[in-house]
């Protein structure tokens, strides 16, 4: 499969414990892009702290050459869950239909627990940020239920594509 529009997408995997050799989300959405056609911008494991993770993503939304930030991590209900705390204050638009509908999609795979992800998406300087958890199996269901759907400027009746700084 092959997207019309290639995008440049950074995956950030907010953990204080996965490297690069345990990072199994992480790959799993680096896997997910290439296989549709976008290009990896980069990929990035970050502490899950509150202004590193801010700096981080602050940079990639800076960065002209980034169409989506795609993290995993950070999304739990845990004292070192900061990824909401780190990254919404950057918004200039909150998706709110995407944890809605991610949730929804997720109490199929495992119930009641889904009430604990607190995924979320929204949109800065004209890149998209699509924050899962940070098991593979949610990545994936974030990514082939909703995301990619969304990043496809073939997909109708609407996609993010057209909302998106490009080069």
């Amino acid at each position: 499969m092959s997207v019309a529009t290639p995008l440049n997408i950074a995956v950030v995997t907010v953990s204080d414990t996965r490297t690069e050799d345990t990072d199994k989300s992480g790959n799993v959405l680096v896997d997910f892009l290439q296989q549709a056609g976008h290009k990896l911008h980069s990929k990035t494991i970050v502490k899950d702290d509150v202004y590193e993770l801010r700096a981080l993503v602050s940079a990639r939304i800076a960065d002209p050459m980034v169409n989506v930030v795609l993290t995993t991590g950070g999304t739990g209900f845990t004292a070192r869950d900061n990824t909401q705390t780190a990254l919404q204050p950057l918004f200039d638009l909150h998706i709110e239909g995407f944890g809605e509908l991610f949730r929804q999609l997720s109490y199929g795979e495992i119930g009641s627990s889904t009430v604990q992800s607190r995924v979320f998406a929204g949109l800065a300087n004209g890149t998209i940020i699509y924050c899962l958890p940070g098991s593979p199996g949610a990545c994936k269901t974030g990514w082939e239920k909703i995301i990619s759907d969304q990043l496809d400027s073939d997909h109708k009746p609407c996609n993010f594509v057209d909302k998106l700084k490009l080069d």
